[in-house]
Order: C-alpha cells, then structure tokens, then sequence
C-alpha cells in the first residue's frame, strides 16, 4: 500500500520537477530519495503539506525522486538514503549489490534520532529511533556508534574534504576492516565498494535541519559523489 502511494506521489514529483528542468535549459541530473523522515510528503503522506528545505535545495541541482526499495533504483544511479527503514534480507542483498555493480549512495544513518515525530510509537511508518543496521555497514566495513568522537560542546563537525556541520551532537563510526576511510571526526565514511562508493553519515537530523550549514553538508557529499 505505502509502496504504490510512494511510486504515484513520486511519478506526480517527477512530472512537476520535469517542466521546471525544461525550463531551467537543460536535463538535470536524476537523485533518488529513500528515507523514513518527512522530506518530500509529510507525515501523512500529502502534498499540501509544506515540504521541508531540504527538498527544494536538492530539487535545485537534481531530479528527485522518492523511492520504496533497491528494486527501484536505476543501474549506476546516485541514491540518498535518511534514516530509511528496516530492509528486509532480499533488499539488503539487491542494494548491496546495486553499489557493488556501480551504484553511488550518500547514507545518513542515525544512532540516536533526535527527530520529533507525530507518529506514535509502535506505527510502522514512524521514522526508527536508531539506525536498523542488519549487517550492511559491517558488511561494508564499518560499525556506526552512539558516541561522537572528541568534539567540544557547541563545535562545528568536520567531514573531511573542507565539509563542515554547524552540530557536534552527532555519533561516528569505527573501521571493522574493509578500505572505508573515515573523517577526522569519525562523523562520516567514504567506501569504495566493488565498483560503487558509499557515503556514510552518523546522522540523519541534518536532513531536516533548518541550518543551511547542514543542507549545504548535504548537498557537498551528493557532489562528491556525482557523475
């Protein structure tokens, strides 16, 4: 039921952002979207409701469309997936093996989500509290912790590569073999993974941050991974 909803509200997303990248002069490049949190509908799923900013800043530079699943997912395409939840053993293996064939995913998986949803507890839509890892990141190399690294109350995060969060308060990660490089905070991992790469990010309440410091985090690790 929610799939065929998220696949009719994307595809009336797609058709409105087409127009406006026609307009723009040029075709834009394509972004899925997968994720728990209310970024593109709301949480109950409506297009009246006011879309978050993050939306309209990645709408600016992409093609967004919200997706249900790795089944989705178009062949070296570019995937940001926030908080999404849990997969289940088939889709774990097919998403594993879209990065590993090429695909590109810029994950924000959250240790502890901060995030105040409407929804009560016990309902199946409401975003995950914790990250539902099931092996993927040890999988792919990494284990995802609670605890930030040694960074000051109030103190900007540093993700490598010049990027910056305006929070601290967010966890990191610890090599568990694998070639994922981690930032000096530990915030973020940067994997290549058979012909694919993987962004990871201990946080996920940056998506729906109203600091453009942290959207505009965001949109530098989508860009470095864009083709």
């Amino acid at each position: 039921m929610r799939s065929g909803l998220l696949l009719l509200l994307g595809a009336m997303l797609c058709a409105c952002k087409a127009d406006g990248a026609a307009q723009g002069g040029g075709p834009k490049p394509e972004l899925a979207l997968l994720t728990s949190l209310p970024i593109v509908f709301g949480e109950r799923f409506g297009l009246d409701q006011q879309a978050q900013p993050l939306l309209a800043e990645l709408e600016a530079d992409y093609k967004v469309t919200a997706v249900d699943g790795p089944e989705q997912l178009r062949p070296g395409g570019l995937l940001l997936a926030v908080q999404p939840q849990a997969l289940t053993a088939e889709r774990l293996v097919a998403l594993d093996k879209w990065v590993r064939d090429g695909g590109r995913i810029v994950l924000l998986a959250d240790p502890l989500l901060r995030f105040d949803s409407g929804r009560p507890l016990g309902d199946k839509f409401r975003p995950p509290l914790r990250y539902p890892d099931t092996g993927l990141l040890a999988h792919w190399g990494v284990t995802l912790d609670e605890g930030a690294d040694s960074r000051a109350e109030g103190s900007a995060t540093d993700l490598g590569r010049g990027i910056r969060l305006a929070s601290a308060d967010i966890g990191s990660f610890t090599r568990a073999g694998g070639t994922c490089t981690l930032a000096p905070t530990r915030a973020v991992a940067r994997c290549r993974i058979g012909n694919g790469y993987a962004t990871l990010v201990a946080d996920a309440d940056l998506a729906m941050s109203e600091d453009p410091a942290d959207r505009k985090a965001v949109l530098a690790l989508l860009g470095e991974l864009r083709r």
